[in-house]
């Protein structure tokens, strides 16, 4: 079994609802949160870059009003 080497992400600050991320060897990417670090979501880079891309050019109602 492979070590995670979990790392918090910058845009959480100090809060304490954090999103971790890590990379593994085979290319896939885990996220979790720190509300519920058991449940882990597991991608790739190219699905995870399509995803952010897709939320920064289709911000929801609530950002387009701040």
């Amino acid at each position: 079994m492979q070590t995670i080497d979990w790392q918090k992400s910058t845009y959480s600050g100090d809060s304490s609802n954090c999103v971790y991320v890590a990379a593994t060897p085979t290319g896939q990417v885990h996220l979790r949160e720190s509300d519920d670090p058991d449940t882990i979501l597991v991608t790739t880079h190219p699905r995870l870059q399509a995803l952010i891309q897709s939320l920064k050019n289709h911000p929801s109602p609530a950002r387009r009003r701040a």
